[in-house]
């Protein structure tokens, strides 16, 4: 952003979903509208949902680059050791602790899950629960709401109370990933990026499943997009650039060969091209999980809003604090330091 307000911004670039609603209301994109109308750029060959992540009111400010969702990964021969249900698409928060019980009970040194107790995995969980950081308009913080508290009572609770997930010292140092590798955890919640990783560490077999919801379901949805800089002085250049890195079909593939994210086409023959390298073998629930799909609910202070909340969560998830507390304290904190437009 210093760069951009400098004066000194690239023509193209790419920027976060994050990053993209400060650059846009700081008006340091241009309008891409009138170069799609006329430029005969084929927006239909996107993910829609991946394309309307970088508009703001009815304004196209960039193109999808890629995109990255989050998935249940699970260890399928330790559930059925564990004689545990495999889970399904209709599964729930109580489904899913049953299971992670079941697993937990194999050992002493065998659990059920890893899911993090973060600002990132928070703000999904809330809305698997009715809950949001902010109300509609995004004028007020709505943290500390009886959803939001219930939420995070599940997620501390599988830690200090039920134990199905491990505290940081029975991971002894072990990063989540590692825990999961070695069949120390039957189920992780992490991104479609962590495919290409398993498939070469795990041998064992697992699979994927949509996340559970409690009263909803909500996924998570990271995405990356190509702007121009409203000063570019080779517009139709940048344009041409940006437009073949979004909807060209080998980039795509390319994209797919690589396994971290996902291009944001939707030709048959991509996406068939994913789904056919496994594992996992259902990857159709990449795709069944962008029906449930929630973004990051982004203001201008972004960044510190997340450091706010992570502080106070980690109280709670250490047990120093209630998760009432926690979010009551995260919830002045935030009021005090951040505008809300």
């Amino acid at each position: 952003m210093t760069v951009v307000a400098g004066g000194n911004a690239p023509d193209a670039f790419e920027l976060n979903y994050e990053n993209f609603y400060t650059y846009a209301k700081k008006d340091v994109l241009l309008d891409l509208n009138d170069l799609l109308a006329t430029s005969g750029f084929d927006t239909s060959v996107l993910n829609e949902r991946a394309i309307y992540a970088f508009s703001d009111n009815g304004v196209q400010y960039g193109l999808p680059f890629s995109f990255s969702n989050v998935v249940l990964i699970y260890n399928k021969d330790l559930f059925d050791r564990a004689g545990a249900e495999h889970p399904r698409e209709d599964w729930t928060w109580a489904d899913e602790l049953e299971a992670a019980k079941k697993i937990r009970a194999l050992d002493a040194m065998t659990f059920g899950i890893y899911q993090p107790v973060q600002f990132w995995e928070f703000y999904k969980m809330v809305q698997q629960n009715g809950g949001s950081i902010l109300n509609e308009d995004k004028t007020a913080f709505t943290l500390n709401s009886p959803q939001n508290i219930e939420t995070l009572q599940y997620m501390v609770d599988r830690i200090l109370e039920s134990n199905v997930m491990p505290n940081d010292a029975q991971m002894a140092g072990m990063g989540d990933w590692d825990l999961f590798e070695v069949e120390r955890i039957g189920m992780i919640v992490t991104g479609t990026w962590a495919f290409s990783t398993f498939k070469d560490s795990c041998d064992f077999n697992w699979d994927i499943a949509v996340e559970p919801g409690n009263t909803s379901k909500a996924t998570h949805f990271f995405a990356n997009g190509l702007a121009i800089s409203k000063d570019s002085k080779k517009v139709d250049a940048a344009f041409k650039w940006i437009s073949f890195l979004s909807g060209d079909i080998d980039v795509a593939k390319i994209r797919i060969e690589a396994g971290w994210e996902l291009p944001p086409v939707t030709y048959p023959e991509i996406i068939e091209l994913y789904k056919q390298t496994t594992p996992p073998e259902s990857k159709e629930v990449v795709f069944k999980s962008l029906d449930y799909l929630v973004t990051p609910p982004v203001i201008e202070q972004f960044n510190e809003m997340a450091d706010i909340v992570n502080r106070h969560l980690e109280a709670a998830r250490y047990g120093e604090k209630t998760p009432e507390q926690a979010l009551n304290d995260a919830q002045a904190e935030l009021e005090r330091s951040i505008k809300l437009d």
